[in-house]
Parts: structure tokens; C-alpha cells; sequence
């Protein structure tokens, strides 16, 4: 949801969060039709789930319409009434919502899935996550959370707003944990939503991102995609586009800045070596690309959370 010009509700506050440049989990990655786009940030420093609280959601009313690509759960505590709010699709905040008081928890899904190099659609098929994938016009299907439940749902929020907030070892694990019990009660509310895991055109996007997941090490085009799935250049490029909103070239782009963040991170190889490994063969063109994605140059970004992660060992050997 936005909360001011090109900015989401999990851009102002978050529990637990640090400066704003780091701590949002919300960023603006392009506009589709005049419409922004934002992702779930990929910055290690940002947990995989995020809740914002919010006296309901009325005065969000003044907000432009917008497209998340990642799925968000609200809660409207007292009356058990929840929101799935499906990636990918344009959300109205002029959309009637109550006024109680509102938890939206956001995640990354491909945490839940237990890859983070996987590619978005990768999780579209992962059971917790079929109710997100809904075809409600506006993009908020709108549920009743059964009174027996409503203290479990409450407690499994304030539970991960403690986690967020105290930092204590194995919070991602822990977070995610709260998480899956909200979803799996979701997956129970909406059994019978109307959503085939297996149909014709997931299967495609399946053999799609397959391929770009075997092949992003080498030069790669729409047009390798395209013959090595028997589909033509443009209808694959429609298929593409109509599913998740982006391009063949762009899928390819973000499976080699999801390698391209964990080499970083996790090896002492020069910023052109880290280029070769993830297909891109100009140094100089992959830190454009990188800095286009991330905001700031490859070598910087590897700097920061190397001094974090080290920040972050001392504070957790000097609580034992």
C-alpha cells in the first residue's frame, strides 16, 4: 500500500527497522503503465517478514494506485476480517477497508521457500502461497478469520513484532515460524479458491525460469528462452509479461543480481570476476546494472554487509 508520493505503508515504519535507506522492505523498482512497482528488498539487513500497524486504512484513501510484487497478509483486529493481497496485481487504496485497527505483515516468499535465489514465480506453486495467487479483480480477497482463531492470529503477530524487535539468535527462523502458522490457516480459509497449480501456462513459466536458473551463467537472450521451450519470441514474451508483470530480460537480470549478492557476500572475488560468474562479461556494465538494482555499486554493497555481519557477531557474542 502507498503512504505518500511513490512510497509503500512498509516504508515509514517497521518494527524493529534501522535507518530508513536499509530498514524499508519496500522498494520502488519501476513503473508499469504509470503505475510504480515495488519488490521486496533483497538486503540481507532486512528481515524476510515486516509488519506495519496502522488505526486502519482509510487514510490511505488519498494514495495512487500501485503494484506489489510480493504477497502481503492484513488483519483487522477485533472482527477477524483479512486481506490476501495477490503480487503482482494494481491495488486501489481507494478500495473500502475498515477502519479498525489493521496489521499488514509483508514477506519475502522465496524465504518461505527456503531459497532466496529463487526467482519470483518460482513459489507461485508452493501450497501456503496458492491463496495469494487469486484472481479477485482488485487484488484484495477479502476473508473472515473464525472467531476461535482470532487470539492465535493476534498472538502470531506480536510474536514476530518480538522477534523483529529483539534480534535474538535464529530470528529468521523464528519469524518465519509465526508466519507459517498465519498461512496455513489462510490456506484452510480459502481450500476452495479456484487456483490449479499445474495449469498449462504455470507449467510454462516453470520451464521458463528453469531455464534462465541453468543458463544465467552464460550470454542469454529472449530469444534462447524462446527456442529452448519451443515458444516463439513474442508469445513468450506476452506469456511472460501477463503473468508477472516483467520481461524475459528482466527475469534473467534479477537470477544474476540474486547470485551475483550472494557471491558477494560469500566470497573474496574481485567485483569483474563476480560479473563473469553471473553471465555478464563487461565489469563496468555489471556495476551499472548492479548500482541500477541496488543503489549503490557492487564493492560498496559488499563493504556494508561485511561490517554489518561482523557488527553483528560482536553483539551476539557479548549477550552470551
Amino acid at each position: 500500500m502507498i503512504c505518500g508520493r511513490n512510497r509503500t505503508i512498509f516504508g515509514s515504519t517497521i518494527v524493529g527497522g534501522m535507518s530508513a535507506s536499509i530498514s524499508e522492505p519496500a522498494r520502488l523498482v519501476r513503473h508499469r503503465d504509470g503505475i510504480p512497482v515495488f519488490d521486496y528488498r533483497t538486503d540481507p539487513a532486512v528481515p524476510p517478514v515486516s509488519v506495519l500497524r496502522a488505526e486502519g486504512l482509510m487514510r490511505l484513501r488519498h494514495t495512487r494506485p500501485h503494484i506489489h510484487q510480493f504477497p502481503i497478509l492484513m488483519y483487522v483486529s477485533g472482527s477477524g476480517a483479512a486481506y490476501a493481497v495477490a503480487a503482482g496485481h494494481v491495488i486501489d487504496p481507494a478500495r473500502s477497508l475498515e477502519c479498525s485497527p489493521v496489521a499488514a505483515v509483508a514477506f519475502d516468499p522465496t524465504s518461505l521457500a527456503g531459497d532466496k535465489h529463487a526467482l519470483w514465480p518460482m513459489w507461485r506453486a508452493h501450497p501456503l502461497l496458492v491463496p495469494f495467487r487469486h484472481r479477485h479483480p482488485d487484488g484484495l480477497l477479502p476473508l473472515r478469520v473464525p472467531a476461535a482463531r482470532h487470539g492465535i492470529w493476534e498472538a502470531a503477530i506480536a510474536a514476530i513484532e518480538h522477534e523483529l524487535a529483539v534480534r535474538q539468535t535464529a530470528q529468521q527462523h523464528a519469524v518465519l515460524a509465526h508466519l507459517t502458522v498465519l498461512l496455513v490457516d489462510l490456506a484452510r480459509m480459502t481450500s476452495d479458491i479456484a487456483v490449479d497449480p499445474h495449469d498449462d501456462g504455470d507449467q510454462l513459466l516453470a520451464a521458463v525460469f528453469d531455464e534462465i536458473d541453468r543458463r544465467y551463467t552464460e550470454p542469454l537472450s529472449l530469444r534462447d528462452i524462446a527456442e529452448a521451450v519451443s515458444l516463439t519470441p513474442g508469445y513468450l514474451t506476452t506469456l511472460v509479461g501477463r503473468r508477472t508483470g516483467r520481461t524475459v530480460q528482466e527475469w534473467i537480470t534479477q537470477r544474476r543480481m540474486a547470485a551475483a549478492r550472494y557471491l558477494l557476500i560469500n566470497t573474496d572475488l574481485p567485483v569483474d570476476r563476480v560479473a563473469c560468474r553471473v553471465g555478464i562479461s563487461d565489469p563496468t556494465y555489471f556495476i551499472r546494472l548492479f548500482r541500477r538494482h541496488h543503489d549503490i555499486p557492487p564493492r560498496r554493497w559488499r563493504n556494508h554487509h561485511t561490517i554489518r555481519d561482523d557488527q553483528r557477531r560482536l553483539a551476539l557474542s557479548t549477550t552470551r
